[in-house]
């Protein structure tokens, strides 16, 4: 597959909130929902040469904590795995959102 860098991936508040609530409720009370990634970080992973998009990783640590790892990819879908990788966002618990529909 081609990717442009156009592609649509928006959906409604309500399609995402019911795809967070399903999450949220298959996992235990204390589980990461979510993290945070601030502009700059995110903008110099997509602003890397031939970087159409990024692939967004589900990894955990050795002491079993979920992780996202961010690596850009190029038009074939390949990821930029010499480029620059982001991990350590700032996870939810401890750094939340107030209430919303996507978070209770």
């Amino acid at each position: 597959m081609n990717y442009t860098g156009n592609e649509d991936h928006s959906i409604s508040l309500a399609e995402a909130a019911e795809l967070t609530a399903n999450y949220r409720n298959a996992q235990p009370n204390d589980c990461i929902k979510a993290e945070f990634f601030g502009k700059n970080a995110i903008l110099a992973l997509l602003n890397q040469d031939n970087c159409m998009g990024m692939r967004i990783y589900y990894g955990q640590d050795n002491n079993g904590v979920k992780k996202l790892v961010l690596v850009g990819t190029d038009g074939n879908g390949n990821d930029l795995d010499t480029g620059l990788i982001l991990d350590k966002g700032f996870p939810c618990p401890t750094y939340c959102s107030s209430l919303n529909s996507l978070n209770s």
